[in-house]
């Protein structure tokens, strides 16, 4: 389901934590994530910044940052959950760039690095406060490992998952 964007002037970066890249993604989560959850945007950027670097670094893992005329506009990374499964986390699309499909564009971009790495599976949560990150990853394909008819609070985290397709199962298919 590759979905190519109208603005070919996209560029995708594999970056480190600390890259100068992706501080607008960790500067903006953090915003977005106090004013969804309450600790204040400080607190919530010690903890992005905080975590684990390495998580984020080959071979099991990747940070990926989205740029447009060389500003960061989206981003997101992925870490080894289990020897077959990646751990989607960071997705992020800048406040004035969204509603342009970079969400999407991310997804693909991190699943593509995700097969390639040989994990046959995606893993994530997102909170019970973003229902758009709920509505991206159904249209994505995306599995909810809960019971939607209960309230997002109830809920709590959202787990979902997406198994990969492999050229093994592939090359079955058409045999």
């Amino acid at each position: 389901m590759t979905r190519q964007l109208s603005t070919p002037d996209l560029r995708v970066h594999r970056v480190a934590q600390d890259d100068p890249l992706a501080a607008p993604l960790l500067a903006e989560l953090a915003v977005e994530y106090s004013s969804r959850y309450g600790r204040s945007p400080g607190e919530m950027h010690a903890s992005l910044r905080d975590y684990p670097a390495s998580e984020f670094a080959p071979p099991h893992g990747a940070l990926l940052v989205v740029t447009r005329d060389s500003e960061a506009v989206a981003g997101g990374a992925f870490q080894r959950y289990d020897a077959e499964t990646a751990e989607l986390k960071r997705i992020w699309t800048s406040r004035e760039h969204r509603r342009q499909g970079l969400g999407l564009f991310v997804l693909e971009q991190l699943e593509a690095e995700i097969a390639r790495r040989g994990y046959r599976r995606i893993y994530l949560t997102t909170g019970p406060r973003q229902p758009e990150a709920v509505g991206l990853y159904l249209a994505a394909g995306y599995t909810a490992l809960y019971d939607p008819s209960l309230p997002a609070e109830e809920i709590g985290k959202h787990p979902f998952e997406k198994q990969l397709r492999t050229a093994a199962a592939d090359l079955g298919a058409t045999a």
